[in-house]
C-alpha cells in the first residue's frame, strides 16, 4: 500500500508496507421494509429541500450555531505536509516506556528489492537494544506519528495517538479516589491467588469473536427460510455486597467448576425469588 525508505541518521533502507490487520465487520444496508428495496442516502438542502451535487458542497467548521468558516480545498492543501517517502527515525526509547493507549493501527515494514542486508542490520541492532523507533511519516497526505518495533524476523510500524488525543484518567468525574481504591492484605491476598490460578501464556488464537459467528449463522439460518426464536434479554449481574465471599467462590469455582456453576446458578434463582418477592409485596401495598 506504500513504499518508501526508513531513514535514520544517514542510513536509509528501502521498505514496502502492508497493513497487519483485516477486520471482519459483518455490514448490512439500510431496506424498505414494505418493499425490501435498498435506501438510497442523498445530499439535501435542509432550508429549500433540493438535492444538492457533490461539485456545489464546501466544507465549513462551525464556530457558533449555524454560523460557519468555509475553508476550500486549495487552502487545505496549501498545509499538507511535504510529500515525502521517507520514515524519518527521531527517537529510539524503551517498548516499557510507551503505554499501549497511544497505538493505533499496525503496519509490517517489509524490505524492499537490494535492502534486505540494511533492513536486518536495523532489525538486530533494534533487537539487542531492546528499543522502539519514534518516527514521523507522511500516509494519505496525512503526517503520522509512529512506532517502529522489531516483531520476530519483521519491523512492525504502528501509527500512534499524539498526546492531547488521549483522555487523561483524572479528567474522568466518576473514578474514585484513593481511600475507596483501598483493599485489605487479605482481599489482596484472596485476589491474587485467582489471578495466579487463571494466569496463562497468551495464545491469540484462543480467542475469537463469538458475536460475529452467531451473527452469520443467524443470517444463514435466515436465508435458508428458518424461523428464528428471540432470546428473552439477559438479567442484570446480581451485585457482590460480600467481596471475600465472592473471591472465596471464585476460588472455588477455579478448582471445581461444576461447583462453581451450581453456586451461581442458586445465586441467580434467589435473586430472582427476592426479586419476585418484592415485586409481589408492591403489588399488595398498591391494591
Amino acid at each position: 500500500m506504500w513504499s518508501g525508505a526508513i531513514s535514520f541518521g544517514l542510513v536509509n533502507v528501502p521498505v514496502k508496507l502492508y497493513s497487519a490487520v483485516s477486520k471482519k465487520t459483518v455490514r448490512f444496508n439500510q431496506l424498505n421494509a414494505e418493499t425490501g428495496n435498498r435506501i438510497q442516502q442523498k445530499r439535501v438542502d435542509p432550508e429549500t429541500g433540493e438535492e444538492v451535487g457533490y461539485d456545489q458542497i464546501v466544507k465549513g467548521y462551525e464556530l457558533t450555531k449555524d454560523r460557519y468558516v468555509v475553508i476550500t480545498p486549495d487552502e487545505l492543501e496549501s498545509l499538507d505536509p511535504e510529500k515525502t517517502r521517507t520514515v524519518d527515525i527521531e527517537d529510539f526509547v524503551d517498548l516499557d516506556e510507551i503505554d499501549p493507549v497511544y497505538y493505533d493501527h499496525p503496519y509490517y515494514l517489509v524490505p524492499d528489492k537490494g535492502a534486505t542486508k540494511a533492513y536486518g542490520l536495523l532489525l538486530g541492532a533494534m533487537k539487542q537494544a531492546n528499543k522502539v523507533a519514534i518516527a514521523r511519516v507522511v500516509l494519505r497526505s496525512k503526517e503520522q506519528l509512529v512506532a517502529i518495533r522489531p516483531a520476530g524476523d519483521v519491523l512492525m510500524m504502528e501509527t500512534m495517538l499524539f498526546h492531547d488525543e488521549v483522555v487523561p484518567s483524572h479528567d474522568i468525574e466518576d473514578l474514585p479516589d484513593g481511600k475507596e481504591l483501598k483493599a485489605t492484605d487479605r482481599e489482596l491476598k484472596m485476589a491474587q491467588q485467582l489471578i495466579d490460578s487463571l494466569s496463562s501464556e497468551f495464545d491469540p488464537t484462543s480467542y475469537h469473536d463469538e458475536y460475529r459467528e452467531k451473527v452469520l449463522e443467524l443470517i444463514e439460518k435466515k436465508a435458508s427460510g428458518e424461523e428464528i426464536a428471540v432470546q428473552p434479554e439477559a438479567a442484570e449481574p446480581a451485585k457482590v455486597p460480600d467481596l471475600m465471599a465472592a473471591l472465596e467462590a471464585s476460588l472455588a469455582a477455579v478448582k471445581d467448576p461444576e461447583a462453581g456453576k451450581k453456586k451461581k446458578s442458586d445465586s441467580a434463582s434467589n435473586g430472582s425469588s427476592k426479586s419476585g418477592s418484592k415485586s409481589k409485596s408492591k403489588e399488595k401495598s398498591k391494591a
